[in-house]
């Protein structure tokens, strides 16, 4: 048996959220994968985009690894949400490829990097000192919980639910047992709610 390995274990749990991220676009059009879907505009594609922006700053910026990528939305005086959509210029393909790089120039920080690596977050204020490790737990929380937005947005689209393909991870795979599922947590709500 051997020992446990955080980091490698925090980087596989890294790259199956990235792919979950990813996954949720297959088989949407180009207005499904962009179209905002809650009052603060939460969109496919913009959560990918996001995160690609993300991994560079944390896994490169801050660790003075230069990454090449163009990155305008992050600019000083771009707008404040600019990473959160795609505009019309932007093609799933420019954003799913410029995500993928982002993973291989991060994952190049995480393996050759030990955990205990300094960095310096300036936005993140009495907390700006931290290091490699902090860094990878905080950028896997961080694409885990749009991972999940991305699960919530696609089955507002078309129905579609789960973890990954063939990794449903739901009660029940019958359609059919959804509806009378949900009517009894209604019925619940309704209840306690008076």
């Amino acid at each position: 048996m051997t020992g446990f390995d955080a980091k490698a274990s925090l980087l596989d749990y890294l790259q199956g959220a990235r792919e979950t991220l990813l996954w949720k676009l297959d088989g949407l059009r180009e207005y499904d994968i962009r179209r905002p879907l809650t009052p603060t505009g939460t969109n496919l594609l913009g959560l990918v985009k996001h995160q690609a922006g993300g991994e560079l700053m944390y896994f490169c910026d801050l660790f003075g690894r230069p990454h090449g990528e163009d990155l305008p939305w992050l600019r000083k005086g771009a707008d404040p949400n600019a990473g959160m959509w795609a505009a019309p210029d932007e093609t799933r393909d420019f954003i799913t490829g410029l995500y993928r790089r982002a993973w291989k120039h991060a994952d190049a920080t995480i393996t050759e990097l030990p955990l205990d690596t300094a960095a310096r977050v300036s936005w993140w204020g009495a907390g700006a000192e931290t290091t490699l490790g902090d860094i990878l737990v905080h950028m896997t929380a961080e694409t885990q919980r749009h991972a999940g937005h991305a699960d919530i947005v696609r089955e507002l689209i078309d129905g579609s639910v789960g973890l990954l393909e063939g990794a449903g991870n739901m009660s029940s795979d019958d359609p059919a047992w959804w509806p009378d599922y949900r009517d009894r947590v209604e019925r619940a709500a309704r209840a306690a709610g008076g």
